[in-house]
């Protein structure tokens, strides 16, 4: 069976073959044509051509998601609407990969899913070829909570999809050492906090920290944390805490 790729070429070689049969009429008598012959020919080379580009564009598409894992409509407003109006098409092409084509179309953002995720995530012996697995430390995956709760509260007030949710420093610094403890320097507990937020921006979550020492975090964090993760960080800070009170103790 042909694949989409197959199919493209398929598509450009009719038309190599439709301008040779073109050429070579030109040579002959001219055979007279009904005006509506002629309009529909033009009509299925308009098509053709633009389905032609149109799926070029679609397979362009589908290896920055691969390259990348998401588009967000706030930076590649193009290529966030061919997924939008292709997630079909290009879910096919994914298929052979066990990848799929997420979108939530509230907040702009287009992702890589792995098929048969949940399967794979409870089987030590990660299969999925593409996909190298990486699990965050407790210290990332707090960071990750703390994050997702000043993303949620911004959609809370601003409405659902609303861009530019910015985090102060300042204001992620309290939350971090209220967890995992302050070291008495201010200065070690700040590179702590800014070498996490550098960690989770290779995973797409959040932006470089600029020059006011704010963060603007990424739609992606969304979909990070459901509610089983989430519980079972905190049994993990509760024993953390515990431990470190142990410790203390003796």
């Amino acid at each position: 069976m042909n694949n989409i790729f197959d199919q493209l070429a398929s598509v450009n070689n009719n038309v190599d073959n439709n301008m040779d049969n073109n050429e070579t009429t030109m040579d002959k008598p001219p055979v007279s044509k009904t005006k509506n012959e002629a309009n529909n020919f033009e009509t299925i080379a308009s098509e053709t051509t633009e389905s032609i580009f149109y799926d070029r564009q679609i397979k362009i598409v589908t290896q920055e998601l691969i390259k990348f894992g998401l588009l967000e409509a706030s930076h590649k407003s193009k290529q966030y609407q061919i997924c939008l109006h292709n997630q079909e098409v290009i879910n096919h092409i994914l298929a052979p990969l066990d990848l799929q084509l997420k979108v939530d179309d509230t907040r702009g953002l287009a992702f890589l899913n792995i098929i048969h995720q949940d399967e794979l995530e409870h089987n030590d012996a990660w299969q999925h070829p593409l996909v190298r697995r990486q699990r965050m430390n407790l210290e990332q995956s707090l960071m990750v909570a703390i994050l997702r709760q000043h993303y949620l509260a911004h959609e809370q007030d601003a409405g659902t999809g609303a861009l530019n949710a910015i985090a102060h420093l300042d204001d992620l610094l309290p939350q971090l050492n209220q967890f995992l403890g302050a070291s008495g320097s201010d200065e070690r507990d700040e590179k702590r906090l800014r070498n996490l937020l550098e960690q989770l921006r290779s995973y797409a979550l959040v932006s470089e920290i600029d020059d006011n020492d704010k963060v603007t975090i990424r739609p992606l964090i969304a979909h990070l944390n459901n509610p089983e993760h989430l519980q079972g960080l905190i049994a993990e800070l509760k024993q953390h805490l515990k431990t470190e009170t142990d410790n203390k103790s003796s």
